[in-house]
């Protein structure tokens, strides 16, 4: 299913593409060591017992909870109201949607929200739900239009979270997430992805090359995103069929089980002074492509 590759640019020469090995150029890393690991670490820090077993049982803020809630793809058993919260009217429209789905609702002093709270910033509003269903892998790879993401050691909750938000409004029709040496669907990654959730089938494997593996036995082709690419992201000529867009992890990207499964290795060019993009930023450039090649 390989198309013919292009000639691979020099190892040598200056990297202007997409995502590099180490996910993050030089500089971005630097930056990120100085300010955004301190933003990013306040959630991280206060999501004391998370891990892989978490599946979206806690949900935190107000436009995550009410997607939660919209959707109705699961059972949401409680839902605790800050009793000083401001915005009364967004809780209100919370408590309206839980009353109707027959969840309990509790108003619950301020600082009881602060304690249960995984987030640093909850807004007044924690829901608890049933896990989020695994999908199957093989129905989603069986459908004509397939366009799922796989995200291959990703364990930054705020990224999970941007890229399943940006695959969700891409039209993606699946995400695949490994169960090992990954983020699970922990509160910060249920705040980051804003509601997207509750609406994307998530499909959990044991390993994304053995799910790549039977992606390629259905015809589904595998396109990995990484700096060192055999095409551009905007001439890939398999945009508009069935596949799967594979995201390398942060710091070392595609791991060499995942990227010698994939059948096309594009990049996304780069232009300005920064090298790459991280991998929630290069999601939202890939899937919207992507998107727009089969919108057109």
């Amino acid at each position: 299913m390989t198309p013919s590759p292009k000639k691979r640019p020099s190892r040598n020469a200056p990297n202007r593409t997409g995502v590099d090995k180490r996910g993050q150029a030089p500089r971005q890393r630097r930056q990120l060591d100085d300010g955004g690991r301190r933003q990013q670490g306040r959630d991280q820090t206060r999501e004391k017992g998370s891990g892989r077993d978490d599946r979206g049982q806690q949900v935190e803020g107000r436009r995550a909870v009410r997607e939660l809630l919209v959707a109705g793809r699961r059972k949401v058993h409680e839902l605790l109201l800050s009793s000083g919260a401001d915005d009364a009217s967004e809780l209100r429209e919370l408590e309206t949607l839980a009353t109707a789905a027959g969840v309990r609702i509790k108003a619950v002093p301020p600082d009881q929200i602060e304690r249960r709270a995984r987030t640093g910033a909850p807004q007044g509003v924690i829901a608890i739900a049933a896990p989020v269903p695994s999908a199957d892998l093989d129905d989603l790879l069986a459908d004509p239009h397939a366009f799922l993401v796989a995200l291959d050691g990703v364990t930054d909750p705020q990224n999970l979270g941007a890229v399943m938000r940006s695959a969700e409004t891409a039209g993606a029709t699946g995400i695949v997430l490994a169960t090992h040496r990954a983020v699970g669907l922990t509160p910060a990654v249920a705040k980051a992805a804003a509601g997207a959730m509750e609406h994307l089938p998530v499909a959990f494997v044991s390993g994304v090359p053995g799910a790549l593996d039977r992606a390629k036995r259905g015809g589904v082709w595998c396109v990995g995103l990484d700096a060192d690419g055999d095409q551009l992201l905007f001439d890939l000529s398999v945009a508009d069929a069935p596949l799967v867009l594979v995201l390398g992890a942060e710091g070392r990207g595609l791991s060499r089980l995942a990227r010698t499964r994939c059948d096309v290795i594009a990049s996304i060019p780069m232009h300005g002074h920064i090298e790459s993009l991280n991998v929630s930023a290069a999601a939202a450039v890939a899937c919207t492509e992507i998107a727009r090649r089969r919108a057109g």
